[in-house]
């Protein structure tokens, strides 16, 4: 089902139904929205009732993550929901309130609707499209008589005091220091100084959130949040790494292994941090985990102690095993986001071959599919026309010319005839036959081809696959720094 915004909203309405009510944003909203048929609503209230999020996956379709990119808005997937949710419910005390802090169309509070049935329910959010769809899935699950929304900043929100604890819990936007105007920077200093923290301003919107709930949140709170683990080892996360051993209460930390990002559709790397206001215990419990399927509940991890932490400029090397970084040295991660190429999961399929000819070539995009490619070019990647093409298709093919859906449609016959659609990597793809390369990377590495890696410029834009890995540059750099590096 592909739909347009007032299409969506008008969806969000119906299965809201009347007497409720809405900020005049989505008040316009609604009044320009298109009625949906009988027929279409009854199928998402099905899904929804039955614990899935129909809204926020048309939502996603709808906006590319390119255009959700500005207000960090990325969907987080139901495992790590559910694994967060599950911490929670292991904890001693029961909140009688939640707060998830960008909360979307609501997945945490739905989560948490059904694991704290008396527990009111607050879902901050800036987009009131999102908010709508919130609604929606509050309605139809049953608790919209226990939620408020407060359709603003989260760094804006003020919390009234309660009897018992407050959850906090969510995915706080990521959005990159660029995009953070001068007063927020200048929020974030403050406040941070007032705690008596000393704040970077290149730090990005998820550290902003960190800090506004440690300075909304009171002793005996806690709370799960998952973020880009950059903040583990770079110089703008120190304040995170100091508030969680001050006020914040660090209680456990889960870095999911950059071999499985946790977003479909956000280059990013992944940790949940796990917090309990007021205190902390003699150590933090840190953990590597391999895959989404290992999170178990948030349970387990290697005892650290704070004062190990408090000396170390840097955390990873107590995620995984490796040599601790001299004071004269500077990791590669530092610089660099590292991805490994995408999976295509069928080599043999994706790759094109004779059976790909007719197929658009705004589709067969030139990618180093063996190692070799890369040795060869060292140390400069130049021309891609000795380079294989994968096939790389949109998740929505209602925009292709009839001609173009055509030879598709034929190519995904033939695909589908050799059970790809069955597979592993394709069952869990949005769409079975989007393979959705990695946008090309400035510099690529070879591994695991029985030699020292080579570093490549990618002068051609190649795109790579999971043979080699991405470098790409944590901030702007000119081509004169990166042939340098």
């Amino acid at each position: 089902m592909v739909l347009d915004e007032r299409q969506l909203a008008g969806l969000a309405h119906a299965l809201i139904g009347e007497g409720l009510s809405v900020t005049r944003a989505e008040e316009l909203l609604i009044a320009s929205s298109e009625a949906p048929s009988p027929e279409v609503i009854e199928p998402i209230r099905k899904a929804i009732a039955a614990g899935d999020d129909p809204l926020g996956e048309l939502f996603c379709t709808l906006r590319s993550p390119k255009e959700r990119r500005d207000s960090g808005a990325t969907y987080t997937p139901h495992a790590i929901v559910a694994s967060m949710l599950a911490w929670a419910e292991d904890q001693e005390d029961v909140p009688s309130r939640v707060v998830d802090p960008g909360c979307g169309s609501g997945r945490f509070l739905v989560a948490a609707a059904r694991a704290f049935p008396r527990a009111r329910l607050i879902g901050v959010e800036t987009d009131p499209l999102a908010l709508l769809l919130l609604r929606a899935n509050a309605a139809v699950c049953g608790f919209s008589n226990r939620l408020s929304v407060v359709a603003r900043d989260y760094r804006e929100v003020k919390l009234r005091k309660i009897k018992g604890a407050t959850l906090f819990i969510g995915n706080p936007p990521y959005v990159r220091h660029h995009q953070i105007g001068e007063r927020w920077k200048r929020w974030f200093a403050e406040t941070a100084a007032q705690h008596g923290f000393r704040a970077s301003k290149l730090a990005g919107l998820h550290i902003h959130f960190f800090l506004k709930t440690r300075s909304i949140g009171r002793p005996g709170d806690f709370g799960a949040f998952i973020t880009s683990a950059e903040w583990i080892d770079v110089n703008y996360g120190s304040v995170l790494r100091e508030m969680l051993a001050d006020g914040l209460g660090g209680a456990s930390l889960h870095v999911i292994s950059p071999n499985a990002p946790p977003f479909a559709d956000a280059m990013t790397t992944g940790a949940i941090t796990c917090f309990k206001l007021g205190g902390r215990t003699d150590d933090l419990a840190i953990r590597a985990v391999e895959g989404l399927d290992e999170l178990d509940n948030l349970k387990g991890g290697q005892a650290v102690p704070w004062t190990s932490l408090e000396k170390a400029g840097r955390w990873s090397h107590f995620v995984r095993e490796g040599p601790v970084p001299g004071a004269d040295e500077i990791e590669l991660g530092e610089l660099f986001r590292v991805h490994r190429g995408q999976v295509t999961g069928a080599n043999s399929i994706w790759i094109a071959g004779a059976r790909a000819h007719r197929l658009p070539s705004r589709f067969l995009l030139p990618t180093v599919t063996r190692a070799r490619e890369l040795i060869a070019a060292a140390p400069s990647l130049d021309r891609d026309d000795a380079l294989r093409r994968v096939i790389d298709l949109p998740v929505d093919l209602n925009d292709l010319s009839p001609k173009e859906r055509r030879a598709v449609d034929e190519f995904l016959a033939w695909a589908r005839a050799h059970d790809v659609p069955s597979g592993f990597v394709a069952r869990h793809r949005r769409a079975w036959w989007s393979v959705g390369l990695r946008e090309p990377a400035p510099i690529l590495c070879t591994y695991m081809a029985r030699r020292p890696p080579a570093f490549v410029r990618n002068r051609c834009n190649a795109r790579h696959i999971n043979i080699a890995h991405g470098l790409y540059p944590r901030e702007p750099m000119d081509d004169e720094r990166l042939d340098q590096l």
